[in-house]
């Protein structure tokens, strides 16, 4: 198994080239011309290829036994990217064939991506896994969960076959949905900007969540500007609802076991997010 540093020095180096995803959008529904630079296919530089995802998230969904486990089932996963206008630029699965992983979960995957790109910020980032308790009866969120629904007929267009490979159907659609527990993490580069999202599913959502922040890690796109979490320096998963079922901060998500809580409380130290450089 690849250490750490390897399996991020790995994956971190291949990037989708525009010309490379311009092609891909060109025969989807990207109405933007990508012009002045803000939205479109411009924005998808510096995205992480299929094989890199596919890496990363290899890499990541390994880690269920020892110190830095994920917590949870242990099941293959999903995992897609979308550039910053919500294009979905790559879909991936770990497991051996397209059965292998809970079927759901590739379009899950794509809302938590869809989700974490549109409420992300270059100066703020809000993970899906940041919205739970914000979207429950009485939340200050209440509703976003119904607000983008996801469009049925580009979720589920194709052949079974083809999901999570390079001709995914989605990929170059703006698939839309919001999902509100853990496994969706805006993408940074490293002069602080977002450049889009990734979204993962197949296991517990508090293991989503713990295997998205790792392969974010790996592809080294977490210069991550704020966020809700660790005193207002990340994205990261809050635990802090209580008996009653009130997130002390209001922005905290339910614990799906203890090993996936230590985890994820450790990430600041064992899987910093990184730093932009002035």
């Amino acid at each position: 198994m690849f250490t750490r540093g390897a399996r991020r020095r790995a994956v971190g180096v291949a990037v989708l080239s525009v010309g490379l995803v311009i092609g891909l959008a060109g025969c989807g529904d990207d109405d933007d011309d990508g012009d002045d630079g803000n939205f479109g296919p411009a924005q998808t530089e510096g995205l992480p290829t299929r094989e890199a995802l596919l890496a990363a998230l290899e890499g990541a969904q390994d880690d269920f036994t020892g110190p830095d486990a994920n917590g949870g089932l242990n099941t293959e996963m999903w995992a897609t990217v979308v550039d910053r206008s919500g294009i979905v630029v790559a879909v991936v699965y770990s497991g051996p064939g397209v059965g292998d992983q809970w079927l759901l979960s590739r379009v899950i995957s794509a809302q938590k991506a869809n989700t974490a790109n549109g409420l992300s910020l270059n100066g703020l980032a809000l993970s899906t896994a940041n919205l739970y308790a914000a979207t429950q009866p009485g939340g200050s969120l209440f509703g976003l969960q119904e607000s983008n629904p996801v469009n049925p007929e580009l979720a589920y267009a194709g052949d079974i076959n083809s999901f999570g490979t390079a001709d995914d159907p989605m990929i170059g659609k703006r698939v839309g949905g919001v999902n509100v527990f853990g496994g969706g993490l805006a993408l940074y580069n490293a002069a602080g900007e977002k450049i889009g999202a990734i979204g993962v599913s197949g296991d517990t959502s508090c293991a989503d969540h713990n295997i998205a922040w790792k392969m974010r890690d790996a592809l080294t796109l977490d210069y991550v500007p704020a966020g809700v979490a660790d005193a207002g320096t990340t994205d990261n998963i809050i635990y802090d609802i209580g008996i009653g079922g009130t997130s002390a901060g209001g922005f905290g998500h339910p614990e799906c076991s203890a090993v996936s809580t230590t985890t994820a409380q450790a990430f600041p130290t064992t899987h910093p997010i990184s730093t932009v450089t002035p």
